[in-house]
């Protein structure tokens, strides 16, 4: 069987709401960073079978099949197909399963997978008011929950969500919010290092905008005390506390290792592993737990045996509850600070996360990798990358 590697890994730095990235286009903010690829790759266009590109919100500047006018509007070949992907905040990571996977089938050899979302252009629920979203027979479902009083407007929600995972593992507020002020340390720490230098693509639409622009330094408990919750007036979940509404785009260049030689590139990490899993729809965000019980079966490896965990920080509950139930160290779970502190651009972050994970394998030497990203419904991805 053939294997998928990752020759090289890019992305924006994230554009925070009404920020650095808001006047530029979607398509164009994913062409940038197709333009990088290839640039950073020096491979032809034309050789690339297919552009699997992740996208939340397909309404408005996004509702076009985005992933194949990003490669247009980069110049590509029209000859290059592209095809869009929406897994919810999994849309990018099911983008490059999906793409490793029709490399481990022989069905292509070289493929780009990534994502966007421009949460200025396009916010969060966009096209809503156009029907009635999940469907009479699903409300049927889950009526006794909905229709509680806890969901406003009956409807699926992922702060109440988070709210009950809180509840549900036992995390106060202190600690939800100590996890948050971390995220900022870390992600401080990591800008000023230069950590994020080599993966950032440069945005003709934004000139001199080249760093993670939701940071907030000196974040602490107390500064973050003075928040009122979201979605309860005695809840824990705040704004402070949970991702923040970002733009921004991300792209990985997959082939396998022989395809890799012949176009003179280097292998940075292979595709080991991959798993996707549903969990229950009203909490909605526990999902990367059985996703990574999944794929660590799959694997073969044991949690120890991972040197550096991405998990997406949708909500500060999200991690800390996958973390008491998986057991992974401290200093190997979300080691550059995650979407709390930086931003979460949904149809990006997938990629976004892997572009992070495998130049920080590479940088200290990592063996193996795992990524993990919640998503709307109650699904999950979990993929294992090995540094070859």
């Amino acid at each position: 069987m053939p294997e998928a590697v990752v020759c090289e890994a890019v992305r924006t730095p994230i554009g925070k709401r009404k920020g650095s990235l808001s006047e530029v286009h979607p398509v164009d903010l994913s062409a940038a960073v197709l333009t990088a690829l290839a640039e950073r790759t020096g491979i032809d266009p034309g050789v690339v079978d297919d552009v699997v590109w992740g996208c939340v919100n397909q309404v408005g500047d996004q509702a076009a099949q985005i992933g194949r006018y990003a490669l247009l509007a980069a110049g590509w070949p029209e000859t290059v197909p592209g095809v869009t992907v929406n897994r919810a905040c999994g849309s990018s990571q099911s983008s490059f399963d999906f793409a490793a996977g029709m490399v481990l089938a022989g069905q292509y050899d070289v493929v780009v997978a990534g994502g966007v979302e421009s949460m200025t252009r396009v916010p969060l629920g966009a096209g809503r008011d156009l029907g009635r979203p999940y469907g009479p027979l699903v409300r049927q479902r889950y009526a006794a929950d909905l229709t509680s009083g806890e969901f406003p407007n009956d409807d699926f929600n992922q702060g109440v969500g988070a709210e009950r995972i809180a509840r549900d593992w036992g995390l106060s507020r202190t600690r939800l919010d100590a996890y948050a002020a971390r995220s900022h340390e870390l992600a401080a720490a990591a800008i000023d290092s230069g950590a994020f230098d080599g993966q950032l693509a440069p945005i003709p639409g934004a000139p001199g905008f080249t760093a993670d622009e939701g940071l907030r330094r000196g974040t602490t408990v107390d500064t973050l005390a003075n928040l009122k919750p979201s979605f309860s007036a005695d809840g824990v979940i705040h704004a402070g506390n949970s991702s923040q509404i970002s733009d921004g785009a991300s792209a990985v260049l997959v082939t396998t290792p022989e395809r890799a030689k012949e176009l003179g590139l280097t292998p940075i990490v292979r595709y080991h592993s991959g798993a996707v899993s549903g969990a229950d729809p009203l909490r909605m965000l526990t999902g990367p737990i059985p996703a990574t019980q999944k794929v660590l079966k799959r694997s073969g490896l044991a949690i120890g045996d991972i040197g550096a965990f991405e998990v997406n920080e949708a909500f500060a509950p999200v991690p800390l509850a996958w973390q008491a139930e998986l057991g992974a160290d401290d200093d190997r779970l979300n080691p550059l600070g995650g979407a709390i502190a930086v931003g979460h651009p949904l149809g990006a972050s997938g990629t976004i996360l892997l572009t992070r994970l495998v130049h920080h394998m590479r940088d200290r030497g990592i063996r193996y990798g795992l990524q993990t990203m919640c998503e709307g419904g109650g699904t999950a991805n979990a993929t294992v990358v090995e540094l070859v």
